[in-house]
């Protein structure tokens, strides 16, 4: 199992950080989605069309992802909460054993 580790935007009250297990080959989205976060809205269900599964990857973590593609840079530039230089779409995050321990940051909206 990997364990994934998240922060609620400050000053939500309203969501809670904490860590979930996702088992390798999902993606970060259905992972957060099974495990019932709450703050990842994932419209889309994963089609990289609608940018509700925003998330903010923690610095220390950003080198251990691939580059995002031209696509969902594209789907970043519609954010909801403004997009920040770690920012990325859980949808396009495939989960293995090297992410375990993985911090991302919730925005403080999707929509």
């Amino acid at each position: 199992m990997i364990t994934i580790n998240f922060i609620a935007p400050e000053g939500h009250l309203t969501l809670t950080s904490g860590s979930f297990d996702a088992k390798p080959g999902q993606n970060l989205m259905r992972a957060a989605v099974s495990a019932g976060l709450e703050g990842i809205a994932a419209d889309c269900g994963g089609a990289l069309s609608c940018a509700t599964c925003h998330v903010i990857v923690d610095p220390s973590w950003a080198a251990h992802l691939p580059a995002p593609s031209v696509d969902e840079g594209s789907m970043l530039d519609m954010t909801a909460a403004p997009r920040e230089p770690h920012s990325r779409l859980s949808c396009q995050i495939a989960l293995d054993e090297s992410l375990d321990g993985l911090t991302v940051r919730l925005p403080v909206s999707q929509y």
